[in-house]
């Protein structure tokens, strides 16, 4: 039985790392300034930033359609030896990306799963790799969906927005709160509780992001083992090594840092980085 495991394009995944486990990443789209790009695809992360940072207009995003799901799951099934595909993505609370995907699999049969991994970034490609590493040493579907349910439980996100202009663009806040939080040099943090982006502190400098970040890492994963750890920023690389340097000097880890996609990117700006790990019992 050979299973094949499908994700999106906000999994900041490597491109060594697709291609070792055969990874099919659908990407979403993103219009601006009257173009659409697919993620990924034919805009670099660094093209995006340029039109992000000088675009008067928010770029919007849009999931993938139930016609390309439906497309991709019935390729991969007519492949020789394919009998599952499992289809794991963004969270359902910042995307309709689920949605479509779900809508395709039930339009395919039932040898398609579809999860909501209820994160972004790293902290989707960690349920995304469990599930490709299992899937190519023999692991069952149920064995696969019951271990990304256990990944989900023991995972944390915390998001560091550096500007509020943004979260006011793209009407999480009024403008009038960003204007005066920008004065304040108030930099919200929030985590993602049940896959929806939640305020949790304010912090004014990178120092005191760090000190919160790294205060809960300790928190959180005193009495277990760390898996995976990983950062991702937009445009913010000094600032991300900072915070790895911190973190192992708590547990010598392995930290992967990468620049985010555009469709995070696009809800966050320029400055931002996300703090993602998750842990096992010893």
């Amino acid at each position: 039985m050979t299973i094949k495991i499908v994700t999106d394009s906000t999994c900041d995944l490597t491109e060594d790392i697709i291609k070792t486990y055969g990874i099919e990443v659908v990407p979403l789209s993103i219009s601006v300034n009257g173009k659409t790009y697919l993620d990924g695809v034919d805009i670099t992360k660094q093209e995006f930033i340029n039109i992000l940072t000088s675009s008067a207009e928010l770029p919007k995003s849009s999931q993938p359609s139930v016609g390309y799901f439906e497309e991709t799951y019935r390729r991969l099934l007519d492949e020789p030896g394919v009998t599952n595909v499992i289809s794991i993505h963004l969270t359902e609370g910042m995307s309709g990306t689920f949605n479509s995907a779900r809508t395709a699999g039930d339009m395919v049969g039932d040898n398609v799963t579809v999860i909501n991994s209820e994160f972004i970034s790293h902290a989707l490609g960690f349920q995304v790799v469990e599930a490709a590493q299992m899937a190519q040493n023999g692991s069952s579907v149920s064995e696969i969906v019951e271990r990304l349910g256990e990944i989900r439980a023991n995972t944390s996100l915390y998001l560091m927005v550096d500007t509020l202009e943004y979260l006011a663009k793209g009407g999480r806040i009024g403008r009038g709160k960003a204007l005066l939080g920008s004065l304040l040099k108030i930099k919200p943090i929030a985590s993602l509780a049940d896959g929806v982006y939640t305020p949790v502190t304010k912090v004014r400098t990178h120092l005191q992001m760090i000190d919160y970040f790294k205060k809960q890492f300790i928190e959180e994963t005193e009495a277990f083992k760390v898996k995976a750890v990983g950062i991702a920023h937009i445009e913010a690389a000094s600032l991300a090594n900072k915070l790895r340097d911190a973190l192992q000097q708590v547990k010598h880890v392995p930290v992967t840092i990468t620049e985010t996609s555009p469709i995070i990117s696009t809800h966050t700006g320029p400055g931002a980085i996300a703090l993602m790990y998750y842990k096992d019992k010893e």
